[in-house]
């Protein structure tokens, strides 16, 4: 099954889209783009030219994938939500040069309205807030929320909170799966 686009939607010559993904009203895709299978691109999101896009990811209405951004597998995309490429912009100073490698690790989800900062790495099924602005790494299974974000607990793969003995110890249970996590020297690991 080969892809469907829109009538609306311009994608340029050289864009190696995946079957089954979707592409709807408005939406750009440069002739560098690569986008996996089964995706969906809502109304007016832009896909540069060095932007690598997994399987199954979800991206909402406006929304900007700039050069240097690669979403794994099954990544969420909030509404309006956004990315950078360069850390000092200038519109007088060239820095095209200087774009920084924003990588977002499969499962993850960006909220409605989030800024991610160019550079950083957002780990396996980490969840960012709405609105919140990432300038550092964020852990796998992480929660972050607040401008700056702030990592504020840990989520299971399925989205939900999970909750850790008060000490940050012990094992916890994802209330929508029955998965167990459990937290070993800073990180939150399911187990098997």
């Amino acid at each position: 099954m080969a892809y469907a686009a829109h009538p609306t939607a311009i994608i340029d010559d050289g864009a190696s889209i995946g079957a089954g993904t979707r592409i709807w009203h408005w939406v750009h895709v440069c002739a560098g783009a690569r986008i996996g299978e089964g995706c969906v691109l809502g109304q007016n999101v832009y896909v540069g030219n060095r932007v690598v896009i997994g399987n199954n990811v979800r991206i909402q209405n406006n929304v900007s994938i700039y050069d240097n951004v690669t979403l794994e597998d099954e990544v969420f995309c909030g509404p309006s939500m956004v990315f950078t490429n360069v850390f000092n912009p200038r519109a007088f100073v060239s820095r095209k040069d200087e774009y920084r490698d924003t990588l977002v690790r499969r499962g993850a989800t960006l909220g409605a309205n989030c800024t991610i900062v160019c550079g950083v790495s957002i780990g396996e099924y980490a969840f960012v807030g709405a609105g919140a602005l990432v300038r550092h790494d964020v852990p796998d299974h992480a929660l972050v929320l607040g401008v700056p974000a702030r990592q504020r607990g840990w989520v299971s793969r399925a989205g939900e909170r999970l909750a850790f003995p008060a000490d940050d110890a012990g094992e916890a249970v994802c209330a929508r799966t029955g998965e167990r996590y459990r937290l070993q020297a800073g990180q939150c690991l399911r187990i098997e």
